[in-house]
């Protein structure tokens, strides 16, 4: 039986088909779209500017007292929000440039707890080039349009497949030294690692059991937000790589992300590269 949708999961799923419909249409003509460049290798498209603001015209016209945090546009509403939207408009915008339909819109809402302290409630991430949706609440489970998702049940690593984001231009000498030490570590002792160039659909692919874990350094609150929850959700854990819970969102995520048996094994050696 599907999962009903509560009213704040049709309020983010809304907004993101409304945008969808003209990323479609953007991305069957992307050699018209214009371009800028927000840092080496980083890119800023129309595409993304025109999906945001669709998104934040929904979410605020739907929740108009909910603070938000955007890619393009950053942080707006109270200081002391006690409800937040955390948002994607245009996840793998490289992939999206190059034609490649493996690109996603994702949407969390985080909520303030009485301790001071945030919790993620719900998210969302939808690649409308497939037509999948995955959505996840608190406490409800993880989905695939109307599908329940689990993480794979793979205990030896030998036989995995692990996501990860190959660091470019724009990242850190730091983070490439420990990329090359973890991918060096773990490269002989796994059946494949993957570089598909959207962390949120990396997050929702462990949910659904596609790959059996992701790991990636330096990673932006509005990639992984949503995707955090539907692992956990799911069945799996989402940590960074001391273990530590990613609930308050820092401004960057170090995140290993995999399914029950294999967590410890991936973090380990995720932490040896540190």
């Amino acid at each position: 039986m599907a999962q009903r949708l509560s009213p704040l999961m049709s309020v983010m799923q809304n907004a993101a088909m409304k945008a969808s419909k003209r990323l479609l249409r953007d991305f069957n003509e992307v050699e018209q779209l214009q371009v800028s460049i927000k840092g080496p290798s980083d890119f800023v498209s129309q595409a993304d500017l025109r999906a945001e603001a669709a998104i934040r015209e929904e979410l605020v016209r739907a929740r108009p007292g909910f603070a938000m945090i955007m890619e393009e546009s950053g942080a707006s509403g109270s200081d002391n929000w006690a409800w937040r939207w955390v948002v994607d408009p245009l996840d793998g915008t490289t992939n999206f440039l190059h034609g490649m339909p493996h690109w996603a819109v994702s949407i969390a809402l985080q909520k303030r707890l009485p301790d001071g302290s945030a919790e993620l409630t719900a998210g969302m991430i939808y690649n409308p080039a497939a037509n999948e949706m995955f959505w996840a609440e608190k406490g409800a489970g993880a989905w695939l349009n109307d599908r329940r998702l689990r993480v794979s049940a793979r205990r030896d690593i030998t036989e995995a497949v692990f996501a990860t984001g190959i660091p470019f231009a724009a990242v850190s000498d730091r983070n490439r030294l420990h990329f090359a030490r973890t991918l060096g570590a773990l490269m002989p002792q796994v059946a494949g690692i993957r570089r598909f160039g959207a962390a949120a659909l990396d997050l929702a692919w462990v949910a659904a059991g596609r790959f059996d874990g992701y790991w990636e350094l330096g990673v932006k609150q509005w990639d992984c937000a949503a995707g955090l929850l539907m692992v956990r959700e799911a069945g799996g854990f989402a940590t960074d790589p001391a273990g530590r819970d990613h609930q308050a969102l820092e401004t960057e995520c170090d995140v290993v992300a995999c399914n029950t048996g294999l967590h410890g094994k991936l973090r380990e050696i995720v932490a040896a590269g540190l």
